[in-house]
C-alpha cells in the first residue's frame, strides 16, 4: 500500500534543457513521493515514461567529473586483481563509458538505452545494446554472449520504473557463483541532510537497504554485502548474489540495524520529512530574495538534476538568478527545466561580477571548492540547502 508525504509539485524533465522555441511544447508531471508499507520502498506516485529521459539527446555525463572518473578507476582496481581470472562484465547504464574503459572490449557488454552513449562505447569497441533492460534483453544476452560474473551499474538501478522485472533480468544473467553490484543513493544520507533534490523524474525511487533486501529475496537474490559511499552526496554500494550462493557479511545487519533507528521502515519519519522540506523550501526562497533586495548578484552554479527539482519546486526563475553556469556544452545556450534559467559556459559568467553561487552540484562540493579558489578567495560565497540553507 502506497501512503503519499510529499509533493513536489509539477515537474519538468530534469535533463530536459531546452531552447526558448520549445517552451510551448514542454512536458510536466506531478511529482508526488509515497512509503510503500509493504516492501518499505520510496517511490514516486506518478513514474515518468523513461524514453521520455533518457534517448538520444541525454545530456548527464558522467565522465565530466574528476570525483566520478577517480572512483570508478579505484573500483575497477577493486573488482580485478592482475593475478585472477578476467571477470566477464555487463554494465546496465553504461553512460559514455567512464566505467567501461577499464575494462577489456572483448569480453565486456554494455546496455545503455541512450543512442548518443550507446554509439560512443560502440565507437570504443564495446558490445553495447542500445536498449532498456528487460528480462527479454537478458535472455537474449545470454543466449550470445554467455552468463555474467559480475553485472554492475552505478546511478542506475533507482532509474528504472519496474524493479521485479529489472531483478529478475538479473537473475537471468549471472553466473550461478555471479555478483550483482549497484550503487545508487541513500535514502539514509537523503534524510540526514535533507537533500530532497534527490528526488527527480530520473529518480522514481529512493533506496534503502531494508527496501532492497525485501525486493531482491523476492527475486531469487540477496545481499551479501553493502559499502556506504560519499559520491552523490552519500550512495550505497549493494553486492547482492543468488540466493543461499554467498556469506552474508555483517555490513548487510550493520546497515539495517542503522536505517531501524532511522526510522526508515516508518511512515512518521517521512512525514517529518516532508516538513523539513516545505521549511528548506521558505528559507531558500527568503534568502534569495534578500540577496537580491541588498543589489546582489546570484547565480548557479552547475545545471544539475537535483538543481531542477529546487528550482520548480521553490519556484526560483531569472528573477532570483542571474544564469547557471555549467561546463557541459549541450546544456550551455539553452535555458532550464521548467523555470528557463539562461544556461552558459563558466567562462562566460562566473567571475568576479558574481557574489553568490548556489551549489546545483552541492555532492561535489569539495572538487568545486577546490577548482574555484579564486572565486572564494576573492570574497565570493556559495549558498547550499545541504543540511540547511546556509552560506558556505
Amino acid at each position: 500500500m502506497l501512503n503519499k508525504f510529499l509533493d513536489l509539485g509539477k515537474q519538468p524533465i530534469a535533463n530536459g534543457f531546452l531552447y526558448k522555441d520549445q517552451i510551448k511544447d514542454e512536458y510536466f508531471f506531478n511529482l508526488g513521493v509515497a512509503f510503500d508499507e509493504d516492501t518499505k520502498l520510496i517511490t514516486q506516485t506518478e513514474y515518468v515514461d523513461p524514453p521520455l529521459m533518457f534517448n538520444d539527446e541525454y545530456v548527464y555525463r558522467g565522465s565530466m567529473s574528476q570525483t566520478m572518473r577517480e572512483h570508478f578507476k579505484e573500483l575497477s582496481g577493486v573488482l580485478w586483481k592482475n593475478d585472477s581470472p578476467m571477470p566477464k562484465i555487463l554494465e546496465i547504464g553504461s553512460n559514455d563509458g567512464v566505467f567501461l574503459k577499464h575494462w577489456p572490449t572483448d569480453s565486456t557488454v554494455a546496455v545503455e538505452p541512450c543512442g548518443n552513449f550507446a554509439k560512443e562505447t560502440q565507437d570504443m569497441g564495446y558490445t553495447t545494446y542500445a536498449e532498456f533492460w528487460t528480462t527479454k534483453l537478458a535472455e537474449e544476452i545470454k543466449l550470445t554472449n554467455g552468463e555474467r560474473d559480475i553485472i554492475f551499474a552505478a546511478n542506475c538501478i533507482c532509474h528504472i520504473p519496474d524493479l521485479y522485472e529489472t531483478f529478475k533480468a538479473v537473475d537471468i544473467l549471472l553466473k550461478p557463483n555471479g555478483v550483482f553490484i549497484f550503487e545508487d543513493p541513500s535514502l539514509a544520507e537523503v534524510i540526514n541532510n535533507n537533500s530532497y533534490d534527490q528526488i527527480y523524474d530520473e529518480h522514481p525511487h529512493v533506496f534503502s537497504v531494508i527496501a532492497l533486501d525485501n525486493l531482491l529475496n523476492r527475486n531469487g537474490l540477496e545481499i551479501v554485502k553493502v559499502k556506504n559511499l560519499s559520491v552523490h552526496g552519500g550512495s550505497n554500494r549493494i553486492y547482492a548474489m543468488k540466493k543461499g550462493v554467498g556469506s552474508i557479511h555483517k555490513s548487510v545487519e550493520q546497515n539495517k540495524s542503522y536505517e531501524r533507528v532511522l526510522g526508515l521502515d516508518k511512515m512518521e519519519t517521512f512525514i517529518r520529512f516532508a516538513e523539513k522540506v516545505e521549511q528548506s523550501k521558505d528559507d531558500l526562497v527568503r534568502l534569495l530574495r534578500k540577496c537580491k533586495y541588498e543589489g546582489k548578484k546570484v547565480i548557479s552554479y552547475g545545471a544539475s538534476s537535483k538543481s531542477t527539482t529546487i528550482f520548480n519546486y521553490c519556484g526560483i526563475g531569472p528573477e532570483l538568478l542571474s544564469y547557471i553556469t555549467d561546463t557541459t556544452p549541450e546544456k550551455q545556450g539553452k535555458l532550464s527545466p521548467g523555470v528557463h534559467i539562461p544556461v552558459i559556459a563558466p567562462e562566460q559568467g562566473f567571475n568576479e561580477t558574481v557574489h553568490f553561487a548556489y551549489l546545483g552540484a552541492w555532492n561535489f562540493i569539495k572538487e568545486i571548492k577546490n577548482k574555484e579558489k579564486d572565486f572564494v578567495d576573492g570574497g565570493g560565497k556559495f549558498i547550499t540547502h545541504v543540511p540547511t540553507i546556509r552560506v558556505v
